[in-house]
């Protein structure tokens, strides 16, 4: 395991030592945890923006997408519950 030094603020080292406390863990464990969340979340972005891009490529590319009408009314009616309306994909006028 590689060493990394972090140089925190004396503000900031008393407010990790608090939490860390309170979640039963040392500083060290609880910082760690945190970056590795921070990490986590950043990968999960990056995929996020990447199935973006490809979407928009494969729209740009087909024309073929969903109504926002229809995409607006499956998320209601999954919101109350109901049977979902079937999505049925349209192709844009070039």
């Amino acid at each position: 395991m590689a060493t990394t030094s972090l140089k925190l603020p004396d503000s900031l080292k008393e407010r990790i030592a608090k939490l860390a406390e309170a979640a039963g863990k040392t500083p060290h464990a609880y910082m760690v945890e945190a970056i590795e969340q921070e990490a986590s979340r950043g990968e999960k972005y990056q995929a996020f923006l990447a199935e973006a891009e490809a979407s928009w490529q494969e729209y740009q590319k087909t024309g073929i997408a969903y109504a926002a009408e229809d995409v607006h009314a499956y998320v209601r009616a999954k919101l109350r519950g109901d049977t979902l309306p079937e999505l049925v994909p349209v192709k844009r006028d070039r």
